[in-house]
Formats: structure tokens, sequence, C-alpha cells
């Protein structure tokens, strides 16, 4: 599968903004009540739609279903200027009823087809495995069995380093207003 720029930048977004919704500070699962609370605020998504739309996406996480998922792979492919109408998508996607009717509100606006189709290929990847990903984990997987490690030089200095910069990112999250997640 052949993933263009544009969703290549979006979807570790999109992946990090369900992560954010998915438990509180405490840990516990919340996400299908933060999804329900944030599918009420549609007028205030709607102003996100160009800026951040894959904050905006979530929404209908769980909300399409992929019957020619070749079309998918097709799409993904595409950069936005490429894409073709949201009429056009109904063989490769389909809207669960609650989606349909949340769609409509979307589809009013001047870019809710793009916005559509964007939601749409950003949830068909979350999905399907993240291709890097799987190359990686089938890598240290062989090197494993080899007995070796992948870079066998990873020291504790720079084990130390990741959980400094992971650490800071926390902070600055916190500050922002976020949970901190542990």
């Amino acid at each position: 599968m052949s993933i263009s720029p544009f969703f290549h930048e979006l979807r570790s977004a999109y992946q990090a903004e369900l992560d954010d919704l998915a438990s509180d500070s405490e840990g516990k699962d919340v996400l299908r009540q933060r999804l329900a609370a944030k599918r009420k605020e549609v007028d205030f998504l709607l102003q996100m739609v160009e800026l951040c739309p894959e904050m905006v996406a979530v929404v209908f996480h769980q909300g399409f279903r992929f019957p020619q998922p070749v079309l998918m792979d097709q799409l993904l492919s595409l950069e936005v200027d490429e894409f073709p109408e949201w009429d056009t998508l109904s063989n490769a996607v389909q809207l669960t009823p609650w989606a349909q009717e949340l769609a409509q509100v979307f589809l009013k606006e001047p870019s809710g087809g793009r916005f559509l189709t964007v939601a749409a290929g950003l949830e068909y990847m979350h999905g399907k495995a993240d291709p890097s990903q799987a190359a990686q984990a089938a890598d240290e997987d062989t090197e494993e069995e080899d007995g070796e490690d992948r870079d066998g030089d990873f020291s504790q200095e720079d084990s130390d380093d990741a959980r400094a910069r992971e650490e800071a990112g926390a902070d600055w999250m916190v500050e922002q207003g976020f949970d901190r997640k542990d």
C-alpha cells in the first residue's frame, strides 16, 4: 500500500488524538465517553476541519465500513487535490447510521466532502497495521532469533535521552491543559 505524504503526515496525529482521548489521568478507558462528548461539539468542530482535520476526524471513529479495501488503498495514495468527490466513494465507504447522520452536518459545509474523505482515509489506516512498524517488528523478530541487537550499540545513555525527551513532552502537554498519561 502506497501512502501519500498527506496521509502519512496525518496518520500519527490521528492516532495520537485517539490515544489522548482513550484514557483519563488515572488510566481508565474513557474513549467512548469522550467521543460522545466531542460529537456534541459539532459547531466548534466545523471551524477546525480545514486546519486540523485529524482532530475532527476522530468523531467518526468506528463509523465507517470499508467493503472495497482496494479502492481505499488507492485513495490513500492520493494528495488532497486529487481526491474524488465524496459521492463517488459510496462503493468504498459505508457509514453506520449514527455516522451518516453526523456526516450530513459536515456535508453542508463547502469542504465537507473533502473532510469526510480524509476522515475515512484516516479511519481506514487506523484499522490497518502501519507498514513501517510491521517491517520494523519483523526485522526485530529476525534479529532476536539471530541473537543480535538491531543497532548493536544502543546504550543506556540513548535510553536516558529518550526518557528525558518523553518526560519533557509530557510536561509540556500538561502545561497545555492535557491529562498526563502514565
